[in-house]
């Protein structure tokens, strides 16, 4: 299976743990198997502040790091647990039970996708959580 991935000036790429970084518009052609990552893809521990973010930043970890992945999988299981148990929607359920389902089978590249899903799920719900709870009218000073 032949990949190809264009990257922008500086853009880093994880490939097999490794992190790379272009220099000028690179494109690169992998000829076989590899975990790899680009950059907008990659999350940082400070950036998964939602349980979303958090599920998705255990799934990459999981999947960059496979040295550790008996605890990234407990974390995953306590990451997925936890936001299922917050959502309501069925179709979330639904896209939790689809990522929960690729993590099994070690598809956590897959995985990542429909996690990218739910952190927008996440973040419309929070929005309109934010808008619900502003007053309607501000009343004016006397």
């Amino acid at each position: 299976m032949t990949l190809r991935i264009s990257l922008r000036n500086g853009e880093p790429v994880i490939v097999n743990g490794a992190v790379l970084r272009a220099v000028g518009r690179t494109d690169l052609v992998l000829e076989n198997g590899a975990t790899i990552l680009r950059g907008r893809e990659v999350m940082k521990p400070q950036d998964a502040d939602t349980p979303a973010k958090q599920l998705y930043f255990a799934c990459m970890m999981a999947y960059i790091d496979p040295a550790d992945i008996t605890r990234h999988q407990q974390t995953l299981l306590e990451r997925l647990e936890a936001l299922m148990s917050a959502l309501q929607s069925a179709e979330a359920k639904a896209v939790c039970v689809r990522f929960a389902e690729k993590v099994a089978t070690g598809q956590f590249y897959q995985a990542l996708a429909e996690c990218r899903w739910l952190i927008g799920y996440e973040a419309d719900a929070l929005a309109r959580v934010s808008i619900a709870g502003q007053p309607e009218a501000a009343y004016p000073a006397a």
